[in-house]
């Protein structure tokens, strides 16, 4: 689940570094720092991941990136997308430590 969620938000890093470079020529200065604070967020939240913390604050930058798209129209696409991704690695984590929980839990002890 971690992983998944990992690569989710390192690869919505890259792409909210695109967006603040579609937006530097028309828009001001605090529109920049907005995407920079939610770039940034994306980067460090990974870490967080082992924790319920780390899930809430990444479905947050998920909002996050969605509203963006008032700045760079392109981002609501591109942002429900990633939006998707993540609920696709929630789901897919939990049934994959599910599998491992069960498969761990019936694998005897070596003695």
């Amino acid at each position: 689940m971690r992983v998944l969620g990992s690569a989710v938000l390192v690869m919505e890093f890259f792409i909210m570094g695109f967006a603040m470079l579609l937006a530097k020529d028309n828009h001001e200065a605090s529109t920049i720092v907005a995407g920079a604070v939610i770039a940034i967020l994306l980067l460090l939240t990974p870490g967080l991941l082992k924790k319920r913390a780390g899930w809430i604050l990444g479905s947050l930058l998920q909002i996050l990136m969605i509203g963006y798209a008032v700045v760079v129209p392109s981002m609501a696409i591109v942002g429900l997308i990633f939006g998707g991704l993540w609920i696709a690695a929630i789901i897919v984590g939990r049934k994959g430590e599910a599998a491992r929980a069960a498969l761990m839990a019936t694998r005897t002890p070596d003695a």
